[in-house]
């Protein structure tokens, strides 16, 4: 009894903090780097591929990111102090599952701070982390006549698993502080 008791503690607690932001703190000088995925705007950007429309017997299987190294600026990038600032990209994906190429996105406001030559440092840096990167591959998932995926996303029962090259955006937020590093996790 007393078991369950310190177990249901331990998860109490574990749940509280769950949903909310932790800061933690290092007395050194370091950068810090976040990405996250931009949804497609209409206009597409450079280099857009068109998009595929499935068939009633088709399903779709995004492509899931395994490993995704961080861009690293180190002796590049001389600054002291940046504050944050995105850059954006836009990332050819492989049927493979491997990056093939990166391209620049300066069309979006929030993306703008890449078209400035004080930060082609940070698009270098975030080029180069992105080539590192792998995915399990996107695929059109071909089900037979009257079929359709039991779960969207899911290719469980197909005919045929067809991995298709895909092109993602993302959004890179660099920030260097003198003297402390912030890291912010949910």
């Amino acid at each position: 009894m007393r078991q369950g008791i310190t177990a249901l503690a331990l998860l109490t607690g574990l749940a509280g903090c769950a949903g909310h932001d932790r800061l933690s703190q290092v007395e050194t000088r370091a950068e810090t780097v976040d990405h996250q995925r931009l949804r497609p705007e209409g206009g597409g950007g450079a280099g857009q591929v068109p998009a595929y429309v499935l068939r009633a017997s088709e399903g779709y299987r995004m492509p899931q990111l395994y490993a995704a190294p961080d861009p690293v600026l180190g002796e590049r990038d001389r600054r002291k102090e940046l504050a944050p600032t995105t850059i954006c990209l836009q990332v050819v994906v492989t049927a493979e599952g491997s990056v093939e190429r990166s391209v620049p996105l300066v069309d979006r406001s929030e993306c703008a701070a890449g078209s400035s030559a004080e930060n082609q440092v940070l698009l270098q840096a975030a080029q180069d982390a992105v080539t590192q990167w792998r995915y399990s591959p996107a695929a059109v998932c071909h089900f037979a006549p009257g079929q359709q995926p039991a779960r969207n996303g899911d290719c469980d029962g197909a005919e045929r698993i067809e991995p298709v090259p895909v092109s993602l955006f993302y959004a890179f937020t660099f920030e260097i502080v003198h003297g402390q590093q912030t890291v912010r996790t949910r």
